[in-house]
């Protein structure tokens, strides 16, 4: 089974492979209701007939449950519980109401045996895989030999189709939990990149305030020993601790100056690399050399939520990144295919911000769509 993640967030291919792999496992839910009910439509017996419909509406409505479950990853483990168990009494109930339908004449209760079969590998471990398929085998064996039917024929329903269905369910099952895993691991990525990014700053900033934050606690300590007896050192202390703050505020404020401007080529290749990765095709274009800081900087904000929406809310086989100068200003095109019907806008918060930030800097931010390729476009002035 796939494990718990974040339906809301699911991407639109994954949504669609979703929907065809439900699609795919509902096929199955036809046999399991029509073949049984070819038996009930040979039953003499109205009651028996009814009660036999009873039946297989119960265990179809607990088969989808399962069904749904097994591929719905975000479902909360309760209700993956409720479904099997639901499914587990359909089955049960299923023997003495469908069991006795059309006997001898057609193997009603086999088919819903075989679907059994079938979802075992939906529904248990491995191990126990063969333990249901068993017990499942008993039961059909059971039935035939209550109502007179072939028990060589029930069996051969039973367990011949039931294992064909199993590893069709499992196949599928387990091309989806792939889908959901390798999503799982492209945001696991992103979210890495993020955390050794602040685990640099967090690095940066301890080297810069360790020491010097040491050397200022201990001045202090030495003045406010030395105020009582000699005031005049302990004023100089006072004076060279006030310095020391001054400096370690001034590197801090250094550092975060560096860590605000990263540099443009470097933060080209992380997100590269980062789409690549995904399966993204990358073109870049790499930018001119003598940018200035602060365009550089604008940019290279603009490049990292770009790259963060492509991922998002796109299905893009080819990314093209240029970053050109023209004269006084500096130009960056970001453009992918594979847009998302609601993919990001020029009203999304991440791009309304650097829209409102390359404006007060005398830039702009524009996007187009055009049939199903996007473009984000971002000018800064860079001077003569």
């Amino acid at each position: 089974m796939a494990q718990e993640t974040a339906g809301p967030r699911a991407d639109r291919r994954l949504r669609r492979a979703r929907t065809a792999t439900l699609f795919s496992l509902g096929t199955g839910i036809w046999a399991s209701l029509l073949l049984p009910l070819l038996g009930v439509a040979r039953e003499p017996d109205v009651v028996r007939a009814a009660l036999g419909v009873v039946g297989v509406v119960a265990f179809v409505a607990g088969q989808a449950a399962v069904l749904y479950a097994a591929v719905t990853p975000w479902l909360p483990q309760r209700w993956r519980r409720r479904s099997q168990l639901g499914l587990a009494a359909a089955a049960v109930l299923s023997v003495p109401l469908v069991g006795p339908v059309a006997a001898g004449a057609w193997p009603t209760w086999a088919w819903l045996g075989a679907s059994l079969v079938g979802m075992a590998p939906l529904l248990v471990r491995p191990p126990t895989v063969v333990a249901v398929t068993a017990l499942t085998l008993a039961a059909s064996a059971g039935v035939a030999a209550w109502t007179g039917g072939p028990v060589a024929r029930f069996l051969l329903v039973t367990g011949g189709v039931g294992v064909s269905v199993a590893l069709v369910n499992w196949f599928q099952v387990w091309f989806w939990d792939l889908l959901v895993e390798a999503r799982e691991g492209q945001l696991a990525q992103a979210g890495l990149a993020a955390a050794q990014e602040r685990l640099r700053f967090a690095r940066d900033v301890h080297d810069v305030l360790g020491h010097g934050l040491t050397v200022i606690a201990l001045k202090a300590e030495l003045a406010a020993r030395l105020a009582g007896v000699d005031a005049e050192r302990a004023a100089r202390e006072a004076t060279e601790t006030q310095r020391l703050a001054m400096s370690a505020l001034a590197e801090v404020r250094e550092t975060v100056h560096g860590y605000r401007r990263v540099d443009l080529g470097e933060q080209l290749a992380a997100v590269a690399a980062v789409l690549r990765s995904s399966g993204v095709r990358c073109t870049i274009v790499p930018p001119p050399a003598e940018l200035p800081p602060t365009a550089a900087s604008d940019l290279a904000a603009v490049l990292r939520e770009a790259g963060t929406n492509l991922l998002r809310h796109s299905r893009a086989g080819w990314c093209r990144i240029e970053i050109v100068r023209d004269g006084d200003v500096a130009r960056l095109t970001v453009s992918n295919d594979g847009v998302a019907g609601r993919g990001p806008d020029e009203r999304s918060n991440g791009l309304r911000g650097l829209a409102d930030r390359l404006a007060a800097a005398g830039g702009r931010l524009r996007v187009r769509r055009e049939e199903n390729m996007f473009t984000l476009e971002a000018t800064v002035p860079v001077g003569s």
